[in-house]
Parts: structure tokens; sequence; C-alpha cells
């Protein structure tokens, strides 16, 4: 299986490249009136009109840190931008080495959790997430 292991906060977290579309540097965002306080806003990618998701309030995330990308996700046929503090790397890992998470409310949108050098990676599903 192949990653994108990313950082918000102090916490690494991950995705499956299947579902990533890119990864772009953090661009303008228009906010949009009324719209659910995990959307930043819209973005213009490539003349592309995308939502911008603030997954850091999804995961309940406190970041002091300035977002530097956004990495595009499919998700149900639809493109979304996830707001990240910074993308780290793309690594190739053997599913056998995700270890599943015991806590079942998250259970739902974590997939497991892989050690990594001398970090903690949680795998997302990143569609059960963001729907």
């Amino acid at each position: 299986m192949q990653i994108v292991v990313f950082k918000l906060g102090d916490e690494h977290f991950a995705v499956e490249t299947e579902k990533v579309q890119g990864i772009n540097d953090i661009m303008g965002i228009t906010k949009v009136p009324n719209a659910p306080s995990h959307i930043k806003g819209l973005i213009n990618l490539r003349g592309s009109i995308k939502s911008l998701v603030d997954i850091n309030l999804l995961l309940n995330i406190h970041s002091s840190d300035e977002q530097e990308n956004v990495i595009i996700i499919s998700v149900d046929g639809e493109e979304v931008g996830i707001s990240v503090d910074r993308v780290e790397e793309v690594l190739y890992i053997d599913e056998k080495e995700v270890q599943p998470v015991g806590d079942e409310k998250q259970e739902s949108y974590i997939k497991g959790i892989i050690k990594h050098e001398d970090n903690l990676l949680t795998i997302i599903d990143i569609e059960k997430l963001l729907n």
C-alpha cells in the first residue's frame, strides 16, 4: 500500500495515494457564507473550483502551525481539498504492519496505526471522515 504522510500539529497522519489527486501549496481561499464550520471555503485550482475542508476540525486537532499544503482528494467521484500543516513524504508500507485501533468511536474513520521511524502514523479512511 502506498500512503501520503502529512502533519497536523504534532501528529502525523496518512491517506492512501489512490484517493489523492494532487498536492499543492496553500492558495487563496474564498469564504462561503453560512457554510459548515469545517469548510474553510473554496479554492480555484487551475480553473476548477473545489471545496476546502479544515481537517483539523474534523479530527479535533489544535494546530498553531501555519498550514502550508492542500491535498486534493477524490471522495465519491468529487474532488475536495483538505488543508494540512505540511505534506512530509510518500511511503510504501506493508498492509500487515498496520495495527488496528481499539477505540470504537474512532475506528469508523481510522484504518489503523503504523510505526515509521520515530513516529506513529494514523492512517485515515478519508471517505468515511469526510462523509
